[in-house]
């Protein structure tokens, strides 16, 4: 099977063919995407984030540590070829003033010194390092890889996630009992903003790419598309949801064509109805979160999405793929498929090959 850097006209005509079908419902089957990885001597050390380097590293170098990890990386079933510059989850925290910190496996964002949540005034910062950081990312990876990669966007986070990030969660936690007023204030401004950087990146890759791809997810689509999110929301209740996060997702998902929601653990499941309420909103990624049992023992929150009309995503194991297939059947799903070792193992190549003829793909 090609890898990222070898995929042919055929294979992007398969591609666009089955994804437009999934997202239509009109695919029988699931959509499976497996990458699977040749071994490497370095890949154990290997990172994701851009943010690993020194701010002082040319793009180029930055792209070149990335090149060989895709080459290494073949794509099986419904997977393409994809990258995005990855500063870390809510990095639009950084657009908007945050000191950005990397740390091993993820990056933080650190809040701004603020007295009160009425000092915050976030506004569009053109000249801000990060933003320029990540247009020169993409910019380069589309010179670069355009045409035969898609490049996704950065992980710019969602609306109430980025205002976490600038007053700090807790602050921000009890902000919206005290000053729930300023609150939503500063939730339209950051999400009127989400969107204007949004419209900045898909205007930097939308003429290289092949479709478009939901950034960190592993999603494709013939248009604009992203992963929105709330990770706040596992502690705030469905009143709270109502008032500050979902007209921001109804905003969003009226501005983008195959828009889903990243749903993160079992606190949120609290407000998977309004979620399923959004006519435009295509689907749901589950994540059930460390600790708890995988998706495929949750198969009536599963249900309850398909009923709703919503599509699925989820990264399970083959023997998770294949019990939701027996309760449920495949259509309107979309497996990332990890090893059968605890843990999220990438597959080998050879294990990729056995996972498709076992699923029939």
């Amino acid at each position: 099977m090609p890898n990222m850097l070898q995929f042919t006209p055929a294979d992007w005509l398969r591609i666009e063919r089955d994804w437009k079908a999934w997202w239509a419902g009109e695919l029988a089957r699931p959509l499976v995407v497996i990458e699977a990885h040749a071994p490497g001597p370095d890949w154990a050390s290997y990172s994701e984030f851009v943010t690993r380097f020194p701010p002082e590293t040319p793009i180029a170098q930055v792209l070149d540590y990335f090149e060989p990890y895709l080459a290494s990386t073949h794509l099986y079933g419904d997977a393409f070829p994809r990258w995005w510059p990855n500063c870390g989850p809510g990095v639009a925290a950084a657009f908007l003033g945050s000191d950005l910190e990397f740390a091993a496996g993820t990056t933080w964002f650190k809040p701004l010194n603020l007295k009160s949540l009425a000092d915050l005034q976030p506004v569009f910062q053109p000249d801000n390092f990060w933003w320029q950081r990540v247009q020169m990312l993409t910019q380069s990876a589309v010179e670069r890889w355009g045409g035969r990669i898609v490049i996704g966007h950065t992980d710019l986070g969602g609306t109430l996630d980025i205002l976490a990030s600038l007053r700090g969660s807790q602050a921000l936690l009890l902000d919206l009992y005290d000053a729930p007023q300023e609150a939503e204030r500063l939730a339209r401004q950051i999400n009127r903003l989400w969107l204007q950087y949004y419209q900045h990146q898909n205007a930097q890759v939308r003429e290289a790419n092949r479709g478009a791809t939901a950034g960190w997810a592993p999603h494709w689509g013939p248009g604009t598309m992203y992963m929105l999110q709330c990770d706040l929301a596992y502690m705030i209740s469905p009143k709270m949801f109502a008032q500050f996060v979902f007209p921001d997702l109804a905003e969003c998902c009226a501005a983008l064509d195959y828009a889903f929601y990243h749903l993160d653990g079992k606190g949120q499941i609290r407000h998977l109805d309004q979620l399923l309420s959004l006519e435009r909103l295509r689907g749901i990624q589950w994540i059930p979160g460390d600790g708890a049992p995988p998706p495929e023992e949750w198969i009536p929150l599963l249900k309850r999405i398909r009923d709703a009309g919503k599509l699925c995503q989820l990264y399970v194991t083959l023997s998770g793929a294949k019990k939701i297939m027996q309760e449920l059947g495949g259509q309107g799903f979309l497996f990332y498929l990890w090893g059968d070792a605890p843990g999220h193992i990438a597959l080998t190549p050879q294990q990729a090959e056995t996972v498709l003829e076992s699923l029939l793909i």
